[in-house]
């Protein structure tokens, strides 16, 4: 098992490292990244939600929605990179993304697999019916949402 994260981890790794930003060419093709980004990031904060109130305890633990929503998160998070991809700075778009985001390319894609790592782990306590700890593995996840938007996100 060890062998196979860690392939899979020096698999993204160089990955990542190849990922660079690309510049987008008109202000048309910016506004479409920032909607598509937007997009994806909402997906994430819908699904987000009712684990969010589980873990806090306001709707009751459900195996279900935490599995179905960690699922979709993980998929989400998988996207990440190919949408952030596109380098929008030379144009004025609205965008909550700073500037790091391209800058630091390598640490963003890491945050957006931490996310999937995260997700997959809510997936597997969700399925193990471990509702002892569910609300460590939501908590884990949004951990990585408030990582990336720590370091990536404006205020």
């Amino acid at each position: 098992m060890k062998i196979i994260v860690s392939l899979a981890t020096l698999f993204t790794l160089c990955i990542s490292s190849v990922a660079l930003a690309n510049p987008v060419s008109s202000e048309k093709q910016a506004n479409t990244a920032v909607q598509f980004r937007q997009a994806v990031l909402q997906l994430v904060r819908s699904n987000m939600g009712p684990m969010g109130a589980m873990a806090k305890g306001e709707i009751p633990f459900d195996a279900e929605v935490m599995i179905k929503n960690s699922q979709r998160i993980e998929q989400l998070g998988l996207m990440m990179e190919d949408y952030f991809t596109p380098d929008t700075r030379a144009f004025d778009v609205e965008t909550g993304a700073l500037d790091k985001v391209w800058e630091n390319q390598a640490d963003f894609n890491q945050k957006a697999n931490d996310m999937v790592t995260a997700a997959i782990n809510v997936r597997e306590v969700a399925t193990a019916g471990a509702s002892d700890d569910y609300r460590k593995a939501i908590g884990a996840l949004g951990g990585t949402c408030k990582a990336c938007h720590d370091d990536y996100k404006k205020d």
